[in-house]
C-alpha cells in the first residue's frame, strides 16, 4: 500500500501576526521568497489575508504591491497561495459590504493568491458560502473554514454537520482553523475521519498554534485520519503562541510512515537568518517577548495565540488603573500575573453567557474587552457587563451572525433593558452596496483605481488607513512610534544615550530628499528678512515647481524650488544661515495630496509670506541638484 502524502504549508504571514504588529516590508519579502522555496519542503505558502494588508497601510507601504511581489516567486514555483479571509469581515474586524467582498477575490486572483481560506468566527454557513461563490466565480479556490474550540457547543457532531452544510454550499477544500490551539487530538481525528470518509476528494488542512501544547498530537492525529495538509512555522518564529516548526513535524510524520518532502537545511538556515534580520531591522519593536512562550493557561479560557500581543499590551494599561481603584478602596493591588489568571478566569466564565462564539477575530477581542472591562467596573464598585461597546452589542444582538449558543438570561433582560431589537436574518442585508461611493470620490480626487481595481478595493476595504497612507500620515505616525520605541532601547532593555538629528530624521523620513545650496550664500526663507523670519512649519506642502526658499549670492537671489509635489519634514539651516554648494538647507518628502490641500496649503502660505521688497533682485532660477534625474 502506497504512503499516505502530508503536505506542509508555510504560514509566513500568520507567523508574523501571531507574533507582533507589524508583517515584513515588500523588500524583505522578495529577499525571502527565493530561500522558502529553496527549502523544498513547501507545496503552499500563506501570503496574505487578515489583517496584513492593512498593517501595510499602517506603516505606509502599499500593500498590493507587497502581495504582488510576495506570490509572483511561488507562483512560477508551482507553489500554491493562500490568504486568510474573515467572511463577512473580509479583511477587517466589521462587516464589509457585499460588493466590496465579491471585488476582493477578482484583485486577490489577479494579483497572485491561489486559496482563500474563508472563516467566520460564528461558523455561521451564511457569512461563508457567498464567498465561496464569489472565490470560485474569480477562479481561485474556495477553502471553507471551521474555526475550532472546545466546549459543550463545538462537539464533532456539530463540526461534521458544519462540514456538510459548507461541501454543500460549494466549498473546494476544508480548513480546520485551530486558532488557540485548544482543539483536542482525539476530536479533530473524529472530525476529518468522518469527513473523508464521505467525501474523500475534499482536501483537508489543518492549522493549529502552539500556545497550550496539543498542536503536535494534534497534526499527528489529523494526518493519520486522512489530512492532506498542515500548516507549520519556522524559526525564529515557530513554537510559542506561533505554530509547530516544520523540522519537528516533518521528522514526526515521516517516522509515522507518511510520505513527506525532505527539507533543505542550508536554505532553511538562510531563511531563518533573514526572518531574524527582519526582526532586528524593526519587526520585532513590536514583538512581546512573552509570546515566545507557550503556556497550559490558555487551555482554559481559549483565547488565541495570535491576539496574545494586544492581550498584553491592554492589560498593562489596565493593570494601573484597577489598582488605582483598589488602592482608594483600601484593598490589596494585584500583580500582572494575577491580573492576567483573572482575566482568564472572566473570560472562562463569561463566555458561554454571550453565546459561546468561537474565540477568533473579531470575537475573540469583543469576549476579551468585556472580560477586562467587568474587571475595571468591579474595581469602581459597578456591575458586569456595563461598559460593553456597540460592536460587542452588534455580535449579541445577531448582527454578525448566529451565535453557537444561547445567551445568558442576564444578557437577555440587559438588551432589552437597554431598548436594543435582536436581529435574525441575514446579517449581509445591514451592510449596502458602497463601491459606486468609492469610485466617484477617486475620481474626484485624481486617484487612480490601480491595475485590477486593486486601490479601488483597498480604498473600500480600509478607509481610514488608506486615506492615510495616501496623505503621507500614516508613514509619519509609524516613524514617530519606531523612533520612540528605539529610544527606550528595545535591546537589553537599555536606554539609547543619542540619537542626533540626523538620525532620527533618517528614521522618521527615510525616503526624504535634501534641497541642498547650488553654491554659496545666505539662506532666506522670507525676503523679508527680520528677527522674526523663520522656516515654515513642519508638514508644509509645496507644488511641483513652487519655492521653497531662497539663496542669496554674489549674484543675487536664486530660489529653490520643489522637483515634485511635497511635503517639508526637516529644516537644517535657518533664516539668515551662510551655507556652502552642496549644504542641505531643508527635507522634503514626496507627497501624495488631494488638489484641495495643496490650494489650501498655498493660500496659507501665501497669506503668511511676507512679499519681496519693490527694489529686491531675484534672478531666474537654476534647477536645485536635489532630486535631479529622479522624477
Amino acid at each position: 500500500m502506497a504512503k499516505k502524502e502530508v503536505q506542509f504549508s508555510l504560514v509566513y504571514r500568520d507567523m508574523w501576526q501571531s507574533s507582533g504588529r507589524y508583517v515584513p516590508r515588500r523588500d524583505q519579502l522578495a529577499k525571502v521568497a527565493p530561500v522558502i522555496i529553496d527549502m523544498g519542503c513547501f507545496d503552499r505558502v500563506e501570503t496574505n489575508g487578515g489583517a496584513s494588508e492593512q498593517v501595510n497601510l499602517l506603516y505606509g507601504e502599499n500593500p498590493n504591491l507587497a502581495v504582488r511581489t510576495f506570490c509572483k516567486p511561488f507562483n512560477e514555483a508551482g507553489i500554491k497561495t493562500h490568504m486568510l479571509d474573515r467572511g463577512l469581515n473580509a479583511l477587517r474586524m466589521n462587516p464589509v459590504p457585499a460588493d466590496v467582498r465579491q471585488l476582493m477575490y477578482k484583485v486577490k486572483h489577479a494579483q497572485g493568491t491561489n486559496i482563500t481560506r474563508i472563516f467566520c468566527g460564528l461558523n455561521d454557513p451564511r457569512n461563508i458560502i457567498p464567498s465561496i461563490k464569489w472565490a470560485k466565480e474569480a477562479g481561485m479556490t474556495a477553502q471553507a473554514t471551521m474555526c475550532i474550540t472546545y466546549s459543550k457547543v463545538h462537539t464533532a457532531e456539530y463540526y461534521i454537520n458544519l462540514a456538510e452544510q459548507l461541501i454543500e454550499g460549494g466549498a473546494q477544500e476544508i480548513c480546520l482553523k485551530d486558532m488557540a490551539g485548544v482543539g483536542r487530538p482525539h476530536m479533530l481525528g473524529v472530525i476529518v475521519a468522518a469527513i473523508k470518509e464521505k467525501h474523500p476528494d475534499i482536501i483537508i488542512q489543518y492549522h493549529g498554534h502552539t500556545g497550550p501544547g496539543f498542536s503536535v498530537a494534534s497534526m499527528l492525529e489529523v494526518a493519520k485520519a486522512g489530512g492532506d495538509v498542515l500548516d507549520v512555522a519556522m524559526e525564529p518564529l515557530s513554537w510559542g503562541k506561533v505554530h509547530p516548526d516544520v523540522i519537528t513535524i516533518q521528522a514526526m510524520l515521516k517516522d509515522a510512515g507518511f510520505l513527506v518532502k525532505d527539507i533543505n537545511m542550508n536554505a532553511y538556515m538562510e531563511a531563518r537568518s533573514l526572518t531574524q534580520s527582519f526582526i532586528d531591522d524593526f519587526l520585532g519593536y513590536w514583538i512581546d517577548p512573552k509570546n515566545s512562550l507557550m503556556t497550559s493557561l490558555l487551555v482554559g479560557c481559549g483565547l488565541p495565540g495570535g491576539m496574545m500581543g494586544s492581550l498584553m499590551a491592554d492589560l498593562k494599561g489596565m493593570h494601573a488603573a484597577i489598582n488605582a481603584n483598589l488602592k482608594k478602596k483600601g484593598e490589596k493591588e494585584l500583580s500582572e500575573d494575577e491580573l492576567l489568571v483573572q482575566l482568564f478566569d472572566e473570560v472562562q466564565r463569561i463566555w458561554p453567557m454571550l453565546g459561546t462564539p468561537c474565540l477568533v477575530t473579531p470575537f475573540s477581542q469583543y469576549v476579551k474587552n468585556a472580560a477586562l472591562m467587568n474587571l475595571f467596573s468591579r474595581s469602581m464598585g459597578e456591575k458586569d457587563f456595563t461598559r460593553m461597546d456597540p460592536a460587542m452589542w452588534g455580535m449579541i444582538l445577531g448582527k454578525s451572525g448566529k451565535l453557537p449558543g444561547e445567551l445568558a438570561p442576564e444578557i437577555v433582560e440587559l438588551a432589552k433593558e437597554k431598548g436594543f431589537e435582536f436581529y435574525t436574518d441575514d446579517p449581509q442585508k445591514l451592510y449596502p452596496n458602497e463601491l459606486p461611493r468609492f469610485i466617484k470620490e477617486m475620481e474626484e480626487l485624481g486617484w487612480d483605481r490601480g491595475q485590477d481595481d486593486e486601490e479601488l478595493f483597498e480604498f473600500a476595504m480600509h478607509e481610514k488607513q488608506y486615506r492615510e497612507y495616501k496623505s503621507g500620515l500614516a508613514k509619519e505616525q509609524f516613524n514617530k512610534d519606531l523612533l520612540e520605541r528605539m529610544e527606550k532601547a528595545a535591546k537589553g532593555g537599555q536606554q539609547v544615550t543619542f540619537i542626533s538629528a540626523a538620525d532620527k530624521r533618517a528614521i522618521l523620513h527615510p525616503t526624504s530628499e535634501p534641497v541642498e545650496a547650488t553654491q554659496a550664500g545666505t539662506v532666506l526663507w522670507e525676503l523679508d528678512f527680520n528677527e522674526d523670519s523663520h522656516a515654515p512649519a513642519f508638514g508644509t506642502l509645496f507644488r511641483e515647481g513652487e519655492v521653497v526658499c531662497y539663496l542669496q549670492t554674489q549674484h543675487g537671489i536664486e530660489a529653490l524650488k520643489a522637483f515634485e509635489n511635497s511635503r517639508l519634514v526637516a529644516v537644517d539651516k535657518q533664516q539668515g544661515q551662510k551655507v556652502t554648494k552642496g549644504d542641505a538647507i531643508c527635507w522634503l518628502e514626496k507627497a501624495e495630496i488631494a488638489e484641495s490641500s495643496m490650494q489650501n496649503a498655498k493660500c496659507k502660505m501665501q497669506a503668511e509670506q511676507p512679499k519681496a521688497k519693490a527694489d529686491t533682485k531675484v534672478i531666474p532660477a537654476k534647477q536645485s541638484n536635489w532630486k535631479k534625474g529622479k522624477k
